[in-house]
């Protein structure tokens, strides 16, 4: 027996697609659940006996760890902030003597 199910044109919901997904998730929960008395004392038992301790990786781990305070944060950003300042202030200095090197020779070629 073949169904056939039409191809989704794109611009609506594909009603016949959505109906079978329905229906194989209500499948799918009526056979599942019978398993979960079973399910959960293993779950249990694995976390007691087998399980390793998870490490938390987080940045107030870290921070704590290093000695770090909020306030030491803050003045990084500022440090950073003001070397970013103080680097495009030297790139502007190159391009204007970039600029007037160039009007030195275009003057120069004028002559």
């Amino acid at each position: 027996m073949s169904v056939k199910v039409s191809e989704s044109t794109g611009y609506g919901p594909n009603t016949q697609m959505s109906l079978f997904g329905y229906i194989m998730a209500a499948v799918l929960v009526i056979v599942l659940l019978p398993l979960i008395p079973v399910l959960i004392p293993v779950w249990i038992l694995w976390k007691v006996f087998v399980s390793e301790e998870e490490f938390g990786h987080s940045f107030e781990d870290w921070r704590r760890d290093t000695g770090r305070t909020p306030d030491d944060r803050a003045a990084a950003a500022e440090a950073e902030s003001a070397a970013a300042d103080a680097d495009d202030a030297e790139d502007d200095d190159v391009a204007d003597d970039t600029e007037s090197g160039d009007e030195t020779e275009q003057a120069t070629a004028e002559s």
